[in-house]
């Protein structure tokens, strides 16, 4: 039974007014011998007819189309047919792509160029690891995500814990992945403007990406939210977003703590690499640190939180129940490096409820 559910294709239909994007993407795809193309469609309304007749696992979507756009095909997929969506996008569209992902895409992949061009093939292995990703997702999980985000307002009552012997936390350190950007924002935007510790952030997603991601959550938040820069301070109240292309460190310096930018390599797995902050901030904050790993592939974020718990910091990972996709929180868990498993919705009120300064 295990061998059939293993060899069971992923079914994918591809909608894009480019029929050299649409054949090149199809190209790529059919490499991979438990992927099959059941369709390809020129915009809004021939996706909407083949949606219906062909049932895909998974769609890719460009989203600026004649006719009918992606945005308005994907209202209707969610409200119709639920189903994975990933945007195939370019990097002029970033604000574009965040509409997208909060009205229900999964994920999303950037072209390397606007142009028709065989540099359209340098996407091919994260088209293929998300097309296989999100396959076998729960679409009831993303709809709870972006319900979270209408929820609007700040925590205001909590109980928080009792004292105890270890310190208060001086940061938050937070990864995600596929489904990290609502989720994130869910969280940041629960927050008062009093928070009274630092918070980094590391969500995988390429350059030119980052900055609009930090703009939209801090139009929603009463923290600052922006993207890092390198030698900046780390403050109380400010979140801080680490820029695609980068991995992000701290320094300990007699006037402070600051950010240390590496630029990533090619070699590099994940980027920017959640591993990467949190050891560092389990090393510079100690048990003054909380990490906190969402949703995501892969397991980017295990090793960090171990090192962040095994310091004495306290850990929490992303609940199955309500995670997008289970497999970075899972990863930490079953590594024993998570002190608590919740879900989204209660993620925020634990943090608070762990700085004692608002006790």
């Amino acid at each position: 039974m295990m061998q059939e559910k293993e060899l069971k294709s992923v079914r994918v239909l591809i909608v894009d007014d480019s029929a050299f994007t649409r054949q090149t993407i199809k190209r790529m795809l059919e490499k991979a011998p438990n992927i099959e193309i059941v369709g390809v469609a020129t915009d809004g309304y021939d996706g909407m007819r083949k949606i219906l007749k062909f049932k895909p696992d998974v769609i890719t979507l460009d989203l600026e189309m004649p006719e009918m756009d992606g945005f308005t095909l994907l209202r209707w997929i969610m409200e119709e047919s639920p189903m994975p969506v990933i945007v195939v996008s370019s990097h002029g569209e970033s604000s574009t792509v965040f509409q997208a992902l909060e009205l229900g895409a999964v994920d999303f992949v950037v072209k390397p160029t606007q142009v028709a061009s065989r540099e359209l093939e340098q996407i091919e292995g994260d088209l293929l690891r998300k097309v296989m990703g999100v396959a076998s997702l729960r679409m009831e999980r993303i709809k709870k995500s972006i319900a979270l985000l209408e929820h609007k307002g700040v925590i205001s009552n909590f109980k928080p814990v009792e004292p105890g012997p270890k310190p208060d936390i001086e940061i938050v350190a937070i990864g995600a992945s596929t489904g990290g950007p609502t989720a994130i924002q869910s969280i940041v935007s629960k927050f008062p403007g009093d928070f009274p510790a630092a918070m980094l952030i590391s969500q995988h997603m390429p350059p030119g990406f980052t900055k609009e991601f930090a703009q939209r959550i801090n139009k929603l938040s009463a923290l600052t939210v922006k993207e890092a820069e390198d030698g900046e301070a780390l403050e109380k109240g400010k979140v801080l977003i680490c820029p695609g292309d980068h991995h992000v460190m701290l320094n300990r310096r007699k006037d402070g703590i600051t950010v240390n930018l590496k630029k990533s390599s090619v070699t590099d797995i994940y980027i920017p690499s959640i591993d990467i902050m949190m050891r560092s901030v389990a090393q510079v904050y100690g048990a003054r640190a909380m990490g906190i790993v969402l949703t995501g592939m892969g397991s980017d974020g295990k090793t960090g939180m171990k090192e962040i718990k095994a310091r004495g910091g306290f850990t929490i990972a992303e609940s199955e129940e309500s995670a997008v996709i289970f497999g970075m929180p899972k990863e930490a868990i079953l590594a024993g490096a998570v002190d608590k498993v919740l879900a989204l919705e209660e993620i925020p009120v634990e943090i608070l409820r762990r700085i004692r300064g608002l006790s």
